[in-house]
């Protein structure tokens, strides 16, 4: 499933916080949001999910206009902060989502145990919430996530706050899901993790500054670091400012 953005903006309180950002992602690949902190990132999934409208500019996912109620049965969201219940149990948390999706009783049940299995927590299943890990908990906002098989999977600064081998296994699963095809819009602000994406749209100021393959990306730096186009974007604001 395509999504595709067409001059989206969005302001709060007469800020602009998105600036008329176009963009195509095609249908199952990763494209990582990039950006620093505060760059408009968590707005701009906001606005494709359909949980705010654009100021102006339109969404849409295929054919389908965004904000669009068909289609939040395809949609998944791993949002930044953890929305689990800690008084419940692994299993009776995915059991809550379940009925939110309304999955009928055995198809839950199947698929619970692939999603478990899928972040490694099927020998966790009955332990409450309030005893896991903090990467326990993230894995679990991710099954959550995938429990209704969505066609498009966004994922909000999924891997902050965890240790490096965890944040491996983490991007591992995300590859398995998109090798089953569903498409996914990760958002980080780790510089490093752009090389696990197809393609990278680089969010600085509310404004996309480069969006393209991520190897293409690269190749317009001296340093084969993407971080050196968010250093030449701000140069080129204060540049700007300057005159």
């Amino acid at each position: 499933m395509d999504i595709q953005l067409k001059k989206v903006h969005k302001s709060f309180e007469k800020k602009a916080v998105i600036k008329d950002i176009s963009l195509v992602i095609p249908s199952g690949e990763i494209c990582c949001l990039l950006g620093p902190s505060g760059s408009g990132k968590t707005t701009l999934i906001r606005l494709m999910i359909g949980a705010i409208s654009a100021d102006q500019g339109s969404v849409q996912f295929d054919e389908v206009k965004m904000p669009n109620r068909s289609m939040l049965s395809k949609v998944g969201f791993m949002p930044q902060n953890d929305a689990l219940y800690d008084d419940l149990s692994a299993e009776a948390n995915l059991e809550f989502f379940g009925g939110l999706y309304q999955m009928n009783k055995k198809e839950l049940a199947s698929r619970i145990e692939e999603v478990l299995e899928i972040v490694e927590l099927t020998d966790h299943r009955q332990k409450h919430v309030r005893n896991f890990s903090g990467g326990m908990k993230k894995r679990l906002s991710l099954a959550a996530s995938i429990l209704h098989s969505p066609s498009v999977l966004f994922l909000d600064e999924p891997t902050v706050g965890i240790d490096p081998v965890l944040r491996r296994s983490i991007w591992e699963q995300f590859q398995k899901i998109k090798r089953e095809g569903t498409t996914i819009v990760v958002s980080t602000h780790v510089m490093d993790e752009v090389s696990e994406c197809d393609k990278a749209a680089l969010i600085y100021n509310g404004e996309l500054i480069q969006y393209d393959e991520v190897q293409k990306l690269l190749e317009k730096t001296e340093s084969g670091r993407v971080e050196e186009l968010f250093i030449q974007a701000a140069g080129n604001v204060q540049g700007g400012e300057a005159k």
